[in-house]
């Protein structure tokens, strides 16, 4: 049994870079797909789809290099875990490497980055770090 499926998803997008892999597969739900729509806007993988799998659907992530083959995504952290969730409020949504990383903030009015929460003025439960 699976505890922290999130967690799950970011590993295998590190392991997939860290092994120079060109795709990953990863079961579905709304919070990956929400969580890929927004890395491929941020540019950190080169896309995704959705697609059917033998039980339920599956993601499919095109991960992203650079010419010399090194990973775009240098760091991906969890922050928020089921045993010690992280909220923080508009006021005080924090800046990933200074501004170069991106926060992933899941709030009322959908999951978007830390800089779109901050300009909508929206708190919420920060999901993970990439950088």
């Amino acid at each position: 049994m699976l505890t922290d499926p999130i967690a799950d998803y970011l590993t295998r997008v590190r392991n997939g870079l860290s092994s120079g892999l060109a795709t990953i597969e990863v079961p579905s739900s709304k919070l990956k797909l929400e969580i890929s729509r927004i890395l491929t806007e941020q540019g950190y993988i080169a896309g995704f789809e959705k697609e059917a799998a033998e039980v339920g659907e599956k993601i499919s992530v095109r991960l992203k290099y650079t010419k010399d083959h090194q990973p775009v995504i240098t760091g991906i952290e969890r922050v928020s875990r089921p045993g010690r969730r992280r909220y923080v409020r508009h006021t005080s949504v924090p800046r990933v490497y200074g501004g170069t990383g991106t926060a992933i903030v899941s709030t009322s009015h959908g999951v978007m980055t830390g800089h779109e929460a901050k300009k909508e003025g929206v708190g919420g439960e920060v999901v993970a770090y990439v950088w």
